[in-house]
């Protein structure tokens, strides 16, 4: 049995295959990724976006859309993908995926372009608690993105100085029209880049080690979304949380996805 999980993100799409195997004919299920994840921007016909990003992962994988017997959705355009059988929250997605990922996971981060939540999950990558910042960028990527667009440097070159800076400076703006007027007054007080870098992503991790904090941090930390892919972040983070380790998965922009996919093929049986 094959299904598939579309995560519409608010700058990106993500589908995800996975396929049923049952172990040495055993009841025991065990589910195999299909290796066709696609990640495409966005587009303002949503439908006929999320359409097109389906059809493609199909065809990487060699399927056709018969072969397919559940399509699920997740993310903040869910309600827009016409053809998914059913929408599931980014929280619900997100806690199965990681669970999946690690079946130790009980704390989950989501970090995001334009939101960040953390989630608490049981032993079965359900999630039963979370907390989010929905209506403010300053706890999600596009925050760390429009600072490293002030210092004229790309997201992975922001994240890399700041591991360069052992300094703590703090950025009281809530906002991030007012940080990028933080930044600037920092750089017109010669501020290295390095230390400017650092207090950004800090300043980010501490918005969202709060979040994490108003669900409880317990047992294996899990991060997923983008900004897995910005080291400075992750280590800004670790050090918020006050953890000696985050999980990082191998694909973290897919694992709504993948979560959302695996809820498909639990709720065929």
């Amino acid at each position: 049995m094959i299904t598939a999980g579309i995560d519409m993100g608010s700058r990106s799409i993500k589908v995800v295959l996975i396929e049923e195997l049952k172990v040495d004919g055993a009841p025991q299920l065990k589910y195999g990724v299909k290796k066709s994840h696609i990640m495409m921007p966005g587009d303002l016909d949503q439908d006929v976006a999320a359409d097109k990003a389906y059809k493609e992962a199909l065809e990487a994988a060699g399927l056709k859309r018969e072969d397919v017997k559940a399509v699920f959705a997740t993310g903040a355009g869910r309600k827009q993908v016409a053809f998914a059988a059913e929408g599931i929250t980014e929280m619900t997605a997100g806690a199965k995926g990681a669970n999946f990922m690690y079946p130790m996971a009980r704390t989950v981060v989501d970090v995001g372009a334009e939101e960040g939540r953390g989630m608490k999950t049981d032993a079965e990558g359900k999630a039963i608690d979370f907390a989010g910042n929905e209506k403010c960028a300053a706890g999600a990527g596009s925050f760390a993105e429009a600072m490293s667009r002030a210092l004229q440097m790309t997201l992975k070159e922001f994240g890399e100085a700041s591991l360069k800076s052992d300094k703590s400076i703090p950025m009281n703006a809530q906002c991030t029209v007012f940080a990028e007027s933080e930044v600037v007054s920092l750089i017109h007080s010669s501020t290295p880049k390095n230390d400017i870098a650092k207090a950004v992503l800090d300043a980010v991790a501490s918005r969202v080690c709060a979040m994490v904090r108003r669900v409880g941090i317990e047992g294996e930390v899990v991060l997923i979304g983008g900004m897995v892919h910005n080291a400075g972040f992750v280590q800004s983070l670790k050090t918020a949380m006050g953890v000696d380790a985050v999980s990082l998965p191998d694909m973290p922009e897919y694992i709504s996805a993948l979560g959302c996919a695996l809820i498909a093929a639990e709720r065929q049986h």
